[in-house]
């Protein structure tokens, strides 16, 4: 494990983390948010990580809050993994996006503009898949 010193106390820069954790466009930022809440052993923070453990759309965030809140000795249960859409309405919304596009149109054009029009399904299934983002969307897009 790792040798991060715990402090009983709210952090100076609290409400940038709050809103980092809230972020639904960046995973990363989300899990950075995590990763410095869980050197804070303090009610908010708790409660903050216990609502990013239970409630966010990519399982790395969610597993993260509970390894801090685990090591803050906080009796959790991992959520168990989404099945299917991560985020209600993804499908509908990819569909209605490749409609919008021109006949013939590339993956490519898919990509950027689910990037644009909707980052926070974007940014969750990049988040999920990882390394297979690109394969898994480009397969759903032909499949759409």
């Amino acid at each position: 494990m790792n040798n991060t010193v715990i402090k009983n106390e709210l952090p100076q820069n609290f409400e940038e983390l709050k809103k980092a954790a809230n972020r639904t466009s960046n995973w990363r930022e989300r899990l950075e948010a995590v990763e410095e809440l869980g050197q804070w052993k303090h009610e908010q923070t708790i409660q903050l990580l216990t609502r990013m453990m239970d409630n966010d759309t990519v399982y790395k965030v969610q597993e993260s809050a509970f390894q801090k809140l685990k090591a803050f000795g906080e009796g959790v249960r991992l959520p168990a993994q989404k099945k299917g859409d991560l985020i209600k309405g993804a499908t509908k919304a990819l569909v209605r996006i490749k409609k919008s596009l021109p006949k013939g149109h590339t993956f490519e054009e898919f990509k950027e503009k689910l990037q644009k029009m909707r980052s926070d399904i974007y940014d969750t299934y990049e988040g999920e898949k990882g390394a297979d983002f690109d394969q898994w969307l480009e397969s759903t897009w032909a499949s759409l």
